[in-house]
């Protein structure tokens, strides 16, 4: 048997103590699988003292996180520390830099710096794995880039943040308003205590543009990735979106089409859509996350399981570290960096889509003719209508409507005329339905 794989872990939360309890859990069934023993020989966290409910006697202690990249009894550095810049990027530069393999599950770091530091991975012949950075425990990131090695994809898009999954599906069941589903998610853990990232979008956008990336040939691209958040999501808008034969999820989408000038352009977009029920994202419920990928001889294929939680992160990380263990390295982002395209972004007006439109209003004459005619003339037709009124919100009005499909540019228009009416008391909600 060769000779054991020698890790270093930074980073000693619920996933970092997950992983070494995989590891001494399964020993033997990994040992068979990698063809050799996985042995963590160091570790390093912010706190020495603290209990973490594992044993870690046995390994070396580095208070700098970075001195793990430089030991010689260390092979990988696998880094569960977090945050885009800082500690993290510095661990994982010195550790590529030094041809040690390296293993994250850091999405905003990849998502900012994956291609810098695949580029050091390659001159260094390292591997650069993050399975655990998309998906939790679902091998998404590893079935696009294996899995569908063969195909030319035509769309990626699913589900890729459980917080705003959990929020929108209580909802759903409960008829309760998001920002009570939001303490609640938070009483729970499901949602953290400044929950920014995950509401406005941001977190799904990181791991939209990684799997962007993989699956299209892209450089990544994270600042062209349009995002919009959950926040404006009424129940009456999910009440509304049942009786119309959806549910509203906040879905993660990136497709590509070419331009005049032959170039191929990427469109990267996060944002609340109305799903049909028959779809298979419509029955994902909970902190639950699912990616769709459609190849053109595949056909559509669905990855869905836990998103989060120490167990499934765990179960990414050392299955990365299993390939590395096989000596299966491949490339980052499934082609060498040198031939990753850079893509710009597709500019969306010409794109045909159907439309949920929610309006708040002031309960007087005249409201609706003027909503309705903002929409004649930006060219939007109107499919269905429906207006109620809200007598415990002071004589507010919703108007709720679904267009049918046209241009996206159209329903900006529309919305520009509307721009500053007294009508309208609050921003309207706009909720593209999803095609199957």
């Amino acid at each position: 048997m060769d000779k054991p794989l020698r890790i270093a872990i930074a980073g000693l939360g619920t996933v970092g103590t997950g992983v070494i309890r995989l590891l001494e859990t399964n020993r033997d069934l990994l040992t068979a699988r990698a063809g050799r023993e996985i042995e963590v020989t160091a570790v390093s966290a912010r706190d020495r003292n603290r209990n973490r409910g594992v044993d870690l006697s046995r390994y070396a202690w580095e208070d700098d996180m970075t001195a793990l990249a430089a030991r010689e009894d260390v092979d990988l550095v696998v880094e569960l520390v977090g945050g885009s810049d800082g500690p993290a990027l510095a661990l994982a530069r010195a550790s590529l830099g030094a041809g040690k393999h390296f293993v994250t599950a850091n999405k905003a770091m990849i998502a900012h710096h994956g291609i810098a530091l695949a580029k050091t991975a390659e001159a260094h012949e390292a591997a650069l794995k993050f399975e655990a950075a998309v998906a939790g425990g679902i091998p998404v990131v590893k079935g696009l880039r294996e899995g569908t090695s063969a195909n030319a994809l035509e769309r990626i898009y699913g589900i890729l943040n459980g917080t705003c999954n959990y929020i929108l599906s209580k909802m759903e069941d409960t008829g309760a308003d998001f920002g009570e589903i939001l303490a609640e998610a938070q009483a729970k853990g499901f949602a953290e205590a400044d929950p920014t990232f995950d509401i406005q979008g941001i977190d799904a956008a990181h791991k939209l543009a990684i799997l962007a990336a993989i699956g299209f040939g892209a450089r990544i691209d994270f600042d062209a990735v349009r995002t919009t958040g959950i926040t404006q999501v009424k129940a009456a808008d999910i009440a509304q979106a049942d009786a119309l034969g959806f549910v509203i999820r906040l879905i993660a989408m990136a497709d590509t089409e070419t331009g005049e000038d032959g170039r191929t352009r990427l469109l990267q977009r996060v944002r609340p859509c109305l799903v049909p029920k028959d779809h298979p994202l419509a029955s994902v419920d909970g902190p639950t996350n699912a990616v769709v990928a459609e190849g053109n001889f595949s056909g559509r294929l669905l990855f869905q399981g836990a998103g989060a939680g120490d167990g499934p992160t765990a179960s990414a990380v050392v299955a990365d570290i299993i390939d590395i263990a096989r000596e299966e390295i491949g490339a980052p982002f499934s082609i060498p960096v040198a031939g990753l395209e850079p893509m710009p972004p597709v500019e969306p007006g010409h794109r045909m889509e159907r439309t949920y439109l929610r309006f708040t209003v002031t309960d007087r004459p005249g409201v609706l003719a003027e909503i309705t005619a903002a929409m004649r003339d930006a060219g939007v037709s109107i499919e269905s209508l429906i207006q109620k009124g809200r007598a415990d919100d002071g004589g507010e009005v919703l108007v709720a409507m679904v267009t049918h499909e046209g241009p996206e540019r159209c329903i900006k228009e529309a919305l520009d005329l509307l721009d500053g009416s007294e009508s309208l008391t609050d921003a309207p909600l706009v909720l593209p339905i999803l095609r199957d």
